[in-house]
């Protein structure tokens, strides 16, 4: 059994568990809400942004044993560069506040996943953080497109309001298949087991990112003019 086929295996309950979120399904049947929408957007931008500094921080980690890693870095930096961007142009598109996002902490949910994926990198082992690409971009490929197809019926926006939804989407199934090579070539039981226990603890961080987007969705000031008109 491949690495790759282990992962799937071994982290099928936690990816259960991530998918099983309330925002997830509400999303999915068509009840969404520009303020559940904006929310996600902004958590996203939240974690994504760490995306390049993790990686840039995996390269400088990885040992001469996984030197070939580094090319493989290289690429994914190429590719994630911007996305952050992308997303606060989405929040504009759907009606957000671009500087409000700006100027926002991440949620505690978000932050512990942002948090633990430094650990990992920093005081653990750095390859570990190919699960983190596992869930992340596993996620994006199942969802994304189905995701912003099924909002953008329900809320009417502007395709440009899903730029990182539907490039994310299209992206991430080339990236699958890269990590499908890389993960096959990591051999080493240790290298296994650091990539299975991150993928664990994201899909259950990112799972509950999920579950607190319905507090943010209920705590933003279009949500409260509703309520009280």
């Amino acid at each position: 059994m491949t690495l790759h086929e282990q992962l799937a295996r071994e982290t099928a309950a936690d990816r259960d568990f991530l998918l099983s979120a309330p925002a997830i399904q509400r999303c999915l049947a068509g009840d969404v809400t520009r303020e559940l929408y904006v929310a996600f957007l902004t958590q996203a931008w939240h974690h994504v942004r760490h995306t390049v500094p993790l990686l840039m921080a995996v390269g400088s980690r990885l040992p001469d044993r996984h030197a070939w890693l580094r090319e493989a870095v290289l690429h994914y930096l190429e590719e994630e560069t911007g996305h952050d961007e992308w997303i606060l142009n989405d929040i504009e598109a759907a009606g957000g506040d671009r500087d409000a996002t700006l100027a926002s902490q991440p949620g505690v949910a978000t932050e512990a996943m942002i948090a633990y994926a430094y650990d990992t990198v920093m005081r653990r082992n750095p390859v570990g953080f190919f699960g983190m690409v596992h869930v992340l971009e596993g996620t994006s490929v199942s969802l994304a497109l189905t995701a912003a197809g099924s909002i953008q019926s329900t809320l009417g926006l502007p395709v440009r309001a899903f730029t990182y939804l539907r490039s994310h989407g299209e992206l991430d199934k080339e990236h699958i298949n890269d990590l499908a090579r890389i993960l096959d070539r990591l051999t080493d039981r240790e290298d296994g087991e650091a990539v299975v226990r991150c993928a664990k603890g994201i899909f259950w961080l990112y799972g509950n990112v999920f579950r607190s987007l319905e507090a943010a969705e209920s705590a933003s000031p279009a949500a409260s003019r509703r309520k009280t008109a």
